[in-house]
């Protein structure tokens, strides 16, 4: 039997879709990808119980969100678009309780930083006026694109190669310490954490660019990793 890989959604509780409606929201994207990967890609809404849901999934993809709020004020002109409380709950419990119970795990972008907050990191909550002298990471969608460094030896590299293609980049916010039991996979130009990952057995990695956008290595390589060790556990929880 295929894996089954469970997707938390994004929730619109401030009306952007329509007023006076709550909607849950992703990009189809993440589902292909997982699917061509050979996985069955399950949606997750945010309901009681994560718990619960956890335990009938073989892996779990926290995908891209909106932002994660400062603990202290930033200036008027920094705009944040604030993710709902409920969502962040909601998969905080079920990160918590996939990295309990050794259920591989992919972060992307929020996904990756709501991985770094579990094990205690900190986060980069507006580039620009964190790291002044850092390079753009807000760049277009369709050919922005900026290269990363991929450590040796590390999951990553396995998956996407240690030479990878330049990813794209729709961010300005960031891990800035990976926190404990976690090691940083790769890194871009001016040294900005791109990717994240346990020290552990069981696959658990975060990347803050966009795979599901793109083709090759980051998309095939990465799902490919990610879904290969979901499969895996699946066949060793069966075998007892």
């Amino acid at each position: 039997m295929p894996p089954l890989i469970g997707i938390s959604l994004c929730l619109d509780s401030s009306g952007r879709f329509r007023r006076e409606r709550r909607y849950h929201y992703i990009d189809e994207r993440y589902a292909f990808a997982v699917a061509e990967a050979g996985g069955v890609p399950a949606y997750l809404p945010i309901q009681q119980g994560p718990e619960e849901i956890v335990d009938r999934i073989d892996g779990l993809l926290i995908p891209g969100g909106d932002d994660l709020l400062p603990e202290v004020p930033y200036p008027e002109d920094v705009r944040f678009e604030a993710t709902p409380s409920e969502q962040v709950d909601f998969d905080r419990a079920l990160l918590a309780r996939a990295l309990a119970r050794g259920i591989p795990v992919l972060g992307i972008c929020y996904g990756m930083q709501i991985l770094a907050l579990h094990h205690r990191g900190t986060l980069l909550h507006h580039i620009p006026l964190d790291v002044p002298e850092a390079v753009a990471h807000q760049l277009p969608e369709s050919e922005g694109r900026h290269p990363i460094r991929v450590e040796a030896g590390t999951l990553l590299e396995a998956a996407i190669g240690a030479h990878p293609e330049p990813v794209n980049s729709s961010h300005h916010q960031a891990v800035a310490r990976a926190g404990e039991g976690l090691r940083v996979s790769a890194r871009a130009s001016d040294g900005l954490i791109e990717a994240i990952e346990g020290k552990g057995e069981h696959f658990c990695a975060g990347v803050q660019w966009h795979p599901e956008r793109l083709s090759g290595a980051h998309r095939t390589g990465l799902f490919g990793a990610f879904v290969s060790s979901c499969r895996s556990r699946a066949v060793n929880a069966a075998n007892g």
